[in-house]
């Protein structure tokens, strides 16, 4: 009976390891600081960050790549050192104000920022220099809503949030639309604002998918949509379909190597997590809430490796 007995402990410690929940350092900005929150809900790290931030980066390096004023990306050490920084300032036509929502450390070492209001996507060396422009079309000019995340995709194209427009578009490095989305109301009416009350287009993420689909993060359309290159929808999320959670300002994405989704829920309420992991059948696998660390407007955020040395978990962000 002996290797029977050994047999069934193996199988049950196998499947109690499987139905373990994942667990999740978490980088992100709220209450006036970046925070590295550990598994067991105490901080590793913090920063002071006044400004609300809609991007955040553990780079490879180990350093940190951070959103700390309306315009400016910053590069910090562990310790706190900046060992780079970038101020984006009106260029062009634009006379008024610059924001900047979106950045991304390129393979290369340069940087991608994209400035609201100048309605571009720039590439930053080392030194502070652009090095490549590329512009944005924009129906609805607005400094704060013109962009929201923006990545730069292996293809050399940009994927683009236009949170004024309701618009995720792709460019390509000239600035010609090659892609494009438009999010709906869906016969709703809408309801300007953050909280799960409003109601509107207001993009904010999107992430491309190995297979060529892009998943969308609908900001205050309260879904996340997965659609294909024809523009289906091939999966979503709506608002009420997970129990216990309602989607308000929807804004972080990583898609996993597994299939499986974070998704930043952001102004829903002291009640409802801040991110949470779901699987494509719908089931929740993780959450995170912590009150005590970070508000109700945690916009941006990254998760890490729960234990060892800071690393970020691989996926598509």
């Amino acid at each position: 009976m002996r290797p029977l007995l050994v047999a069934v402990i193996t199988l049950s410690l196998a499947a109690g390891a499987a139905a373990d929940p994942p667990a999740y350092r978490v980088l992100a900005q709220d209450k006036g600081h970046v925070a590295l929150v550990g598994k067991d809900g105490k901080v590793e790290w913090e920063v002071e960050c006044k400004y609300n931030s809609h991007d955040i980066h553990l780079l490879p390096n180990g350093n940190l790549l951070l959103h700390t004023s309306p315009a400016t990306v910053t590069e910090m050490t562990p310790a706190k050192e900046v060992v780079w920084r970038y101020e984006a300032k009106p260029a062009g036509a634009n006379k008024g104000r610059v924001e900047v929502h979106a950045f991304q450390r390129l393979p290369d070492g340069t940087t991608m920022v994209a400035e609201s209001g100048n309605r571009r996507i720039v590439e930053v060396d080392k030194a502070g220099k652009i090095v490549r422009e590329v512009p944005l079309s924009v129906k609805r000019p607005d400094a704060h809503r013109d962009t929201r995340m923006v990545r730069k995709l292996a293809s050399g194209n940009y994927l683009v949030c236009q949170e004024g427009d309701g618009l995720v578009r792709e460019y390509d490095p000239t600035g010609k639309t090659v892609w494009e989305y438009a999010l709906d109301l869906g016969g709703r009416k809408e309801a300007p604002g953050h909280g799960p009350e409003s109601y509107g287009t207001s993009v904010y993420g999107a992430v491309r998918l190995a297979n060529g689909n892009t998943v969308i993060a609908g900001g205050n359309n309260h879904r996340v949509l997965e659609v294909d290159r024809a523009g289906k929808v091939v999966w979503s999320l709506d608002q009420k379909e997970l129990p216990g959670i309602t989607l308000a300002w929807v804004t972080t994405l990583h898609a996993l190597p597994n299939g499986n989704l974070i998704v930043g829920n952001c102004h829903a309420g002291p009640d409802q997590p801040q991110l949470f992991e779901v699987t494509r059948d719908k089931k929740v696998v993780w959450s995170f809430r912590n009150r005590n660390v970070f508000g109700d407007n945690t916009a941006t955020s990254q998760v890490l490796t729960s234990d060892g040395p800071w690393r970020a978990v691989e996926g598509i962000r």
